[in-house]
């Protein structure tokens, strides 16, 4: 049905969206802003809340111009991101400005023949002075978009049944937070507490199962509604849009307050039975490896953000500058913690067992244990420093750095543990404490120590400086064993134990990374080397050295038997190099998994749900 709410009173900012030429990804952006100051400024992000790096939109702003009155008004451009019309309060005054698009992500901006997505911080322009003011947001039909939807969370002003027309936005912050979807796409729905979610889909094929993504998405948002307000009380919204792009190779998601733009492999979708399948046959239990249950798993990292980020959120964050980088050494909460909660919740809505939730946390826990960096950053510094290093991988990355989202899950998954062993409180308990605290914003550092002191009867002040604030090893596995689950050793991966990253293929062994303190380090292997081959001394006494090319580095292994020492054959810089390598003594990572002979009443029952 076509939708119609009252006009805004006070007239802020009208923003004309239309899509140009879909073959040239060009969006063409009128912005009209009704009651100019002298000299008017205007300016775009450099930045997409969410996304902790400078992006610098206005590289794809192709032109703008402006006029008032039907006459040109000259434009003059202050820096990278920041221009002044020399305007007059009289009349209202008109930009006029088109933007490429063709980035598939979930932060910027995209415009084929087939499909339209942008985030408002990439299109529209902040009206300096007026950000608190009501703004519109006008999606304008043409030719190019015959037979397309509009989903975004904005409220509607009035819209036709395909969502083309007006929405509003109470100040350019909303604005900025409400992506949109254009094109041809499948569409759900679902209630929980009354507050409507809509889950869109673009890219899928016929065969894909949007049912069963929609059942499965309303047990997670369920579970998490449940988890922040009870089994009562409604959440903190009254709307929510999933906007899910499905391509041949992707993942990723950005959170909104109202809303989520995810991508996700086409592959990993759930779908339809086959044609050999069994009649009223039971969907299969899902597996750590499935990419289903990594897709679930996004669905539920974002949606968990909509308190945990979006409302409840750094001090720092109280308001954005979309101007400049917004630090803040809290990421390790906000994400880290979300990302523990994320596969966590995911078993609590009983969409994987105990066993596969333990997997994915052996997954993290051994991402940070084979992560050098974690001995040279401390977690609070990686949030800190998310501008300069997180976003911006290059080989030394992992021997220079440590991820604030799973060192931080750890950190999460540590004090939840001790807290249920000491027997006082729970994680659970401290963030929803948390949120009555900060009433569902700005939250500080001293916040999360008060709560854990008043629910945990002790203070924690120690654990957060060891665990975040310093780089000493992480007691998760104690802290496993004494809830009752075991915390083993494995042989570890052959990479792991080289101390290699690599790509295997036709051309050889490709190294993308060499981490510190390793055989491969020690070696002189460096990255961007291709490992060709290897030379070995003569097994026997009179017998004959060997050559082998290598493809894998289960080939090494293979070809060295039972050798300790080989000399690497490497191109480097179109440069052939021997390097001698000594392999390396066994090593291991570890394993989670529940006991052989579960005891009733264990305290990790009540832990997963």
């Amino acid at each position: 049905m076509p939708t119609t709410a009252p006009t805004p009173t006070a007239s802020g900012p009208h923003y004309r969206v239309e899509v140009l030429d879909p073959h040239s990804h060009r969006f063409a952006v009128s912005l009209t802003i009704h009651r100019p100051s002298a000299k008017q400024r205007v300016a775009l992000p450099v930045w997409i809340p969410g996304s902790y790096l400078v992006r610098e939109f206005s590289q794809h702003l192709l032109n703008v111009r402006a006029e008032q009155a039907g006459q040109s008004v000259p434009l003059r451009q202050l820096d990278k991101n920041t221009w002044v019309a020399n305007s007059s309060p009289e009349a209202p005054l008109v930009l006029r400005t088109e933007f490429y698009a063709f980035d598939p992500s979930v932060r910027t901006a995209w415009l084929d023949a087939s499909r339209g997505f942008f985030n408002p911080t990439s299109l529209c322009l902040r009206v300096l002075g007026q950000e608190d003011l009501p703004h519109t947001l006008e999606l304008a039909e043409n030719t190019h978009t015959k037979g397309w939807q509009v989903a975004t969370s904005l409220p509607p002003l009035k819209t036709k049944r395909s969502g083309f027309g007006s929405y509003r936005a109470c100040g350019y912050d909303e604005l900025a937070d409400s992506p949109v979807e254009l094109g041809r796409f499948w569409s759900g729905s679902f209630k929980v507490r009354g507050v409507p979610h809509r889950f869109v889909v673009s890219g899928a094929g016929a065969w894909f199962d949007g049912e069963r993504l929609l059942r499965d998405t309303q047990r997670i948002v369920e579970t998490q509604i449940a988890f922040w307000h009870g089994t009562k009380d409604k959440p903190a919204f009254d709307r929510y849009v999933f906007m899910l792009y499905a391509t041949d190779d992707g993942y990723g998601g950005l959170e909104h307050r109202h809303s989520t733009a995810l991508i996700a492999k086409r592959a990993d979708l759930p779908r339809l039975p086959g044609p050999d399948a069994t009649p009223g046959a039971t969907e299969p239990a899902l597996k750590a490896t499935d990419g289903y249950t990594q897709l679930l798993g996004l669905i539920s990292h974002e949606y968990f953000h909509t308190w945990n980020v979006k409302r409840l959120r750094p001090a720092e964050f109280k308001r954005y500058d979309y101007d400049r980088e917004n630090h803040t050494e809290l990421l390790w909460f906000f994400e880290g913690f979300t990302s523990y909660y994320d596969d966590l919740l995911l078993r609590r809505a009983g969409l994987i067992t105990p066993a596969v939730y333990l997997q994915l946390l052996t997954k993290t826990a051994n991402q940070v244990l084979q992560t050098p960096g974690r001995a040279v950053q401390s977690v609070a510094q990686a949030s800190f420093e998310a501008w300069t290093k997180y976003y911006r991988v290059q080989e030394n990355t992992p021997n220079a750095t440590v991820s604030y989202y799973t060192k931080g899950a750890l950190v999460a998954a540590c004090l939840d543990l001790t807290l249920r062993a000491e027997g006082h409180s729970t994680l659970d308990d401290v963030m929803r404490a948390l949120w009555q605290r900060c009433a569902g914003g700005p939250m500080k550092e001293s916040d999360l120590l008060a709560v854990l002191r008043q629910l945990g009867r002790r203070d924690f002040g120690a654990d957060i400086a060891a665990w975040v604030h310093g780089t000493a090893e992480l007691p998760l596995a104690d802290k496993l064993r004494a809830l009752g689950l075991q915390a083993t050793e494995e042989p570890a991966a052959l990479a792991q134990r080289l101390g290699l990253r690599v790509t295997e293929g036709s051309g050889g062994i490709a190294i993308k990374t060499v981490l510190h303190g390793t055989v491969a380090a020690d070696a002189g292997l460096a990255a961007g080397d291709e490992w060709l081959g290897i030379e070995l001394s003569p097994l026997n006494e009179g017998g004959d050295p060997e050559s082998w090319r290598v493809h894998k580095l289960d080939e090494v292994v293979m070809y060295l038997g039972p050798r300790r020492h080989l000399t690497t054959l490497v191109a480097r810089d179109k440069r052939l190099l021997r390097l001698a390598l000594a392999w390396p003594a066994p090593a291991t990572s570890l394993k989670i998994a529940l006991p052989t002979a579960p005891a009733d009443g264990a305290p990790w029952k009540t832990w997963l749900g």
